[in-house]
């Protein structure tokens, strides 16, 4: 899936974050960029993915417990399927690649009162390569990654993924520059 070709080009000039993150940290941003296509069109037919919409207040333990439920809820409950002619088609469906999952569990966290400003959808690096999406859940002890490619939920900088963008935790339809994780440094210019 090649979701952030159109995007890597803005990426490359981005000077070298001061901080790459450690244990209990949040993803570090820097820039506004635009959009990975599809966004656009998924925001019109899912308010939910672009409003922001603060609701109950969960503990660290209490939120990791329902984001391990959700996480391995939905990649139970998900068909694996490449989807020819929409790679650009986002859909909350129960058939489909790391966009769907990624969907359905901010769907499914949103709809349990999980506050919406508290998720984030992002591309990654993963350990191949491979363009990814994942969901980020932002606690008090920091960011973690609900993967369809992983059963459990891990802190980001324990995922072994370089974070490219990611969706505006506070501004749900913006997306910001992330760069951070093993493979950040090659996307800068020294």
């Amino acid at each position: 899936m090649r979701i952030m070709m159109n995007v890597l080009g803005f990426v490359v000039s981005v000077p070298l974050l001061s901080s790459q993150g450690v244990a209990g940290s949040e993803v570090p941003t820097s820039r506004s960029i635009a959009a990975p296509l599809g966004f656009s069109s998924a925001c019109a037919r899912y308010d939910w993915l672009c409003h922001g919409r603060r609701s109950g207040k969960l503990d660290d333990g209490q939120a990791l417990r329902v984001l391990q439920q959700v996480n391995r809820y939905v990649n139970a409950s998900v068909t694996p399927a490449e989807e020819p002619g929409k790679s650009f088609y986002w859909s909350a469906g129960n058939i489909g690649d790391c966009k769907n999952y990624a969907l359905l569990k901010m769907r499914t966290l949103i709809g349990m009162g999980f506050p919406s400003n508290k998720l984030a959808l992002s591309v990654v690096l993963d350990r191949s390569g491979s363009n990814h999406m994942v969901l980020l859940a932002r606690l008090n002890s920091g960011d973690y990654v609900l993967d369809n490619l992983s059963g459990g939920v891990k802190p980001w900088h324990r995922t072994g993924y370089t974070f490219l963008v990611s969706q505006n935790f506070k501004r749900k339809g913006s997306w910001q520059v992330t760069l951070a994780g093993p493979r950040a440094g090659q996307f800068y210019e020294d």
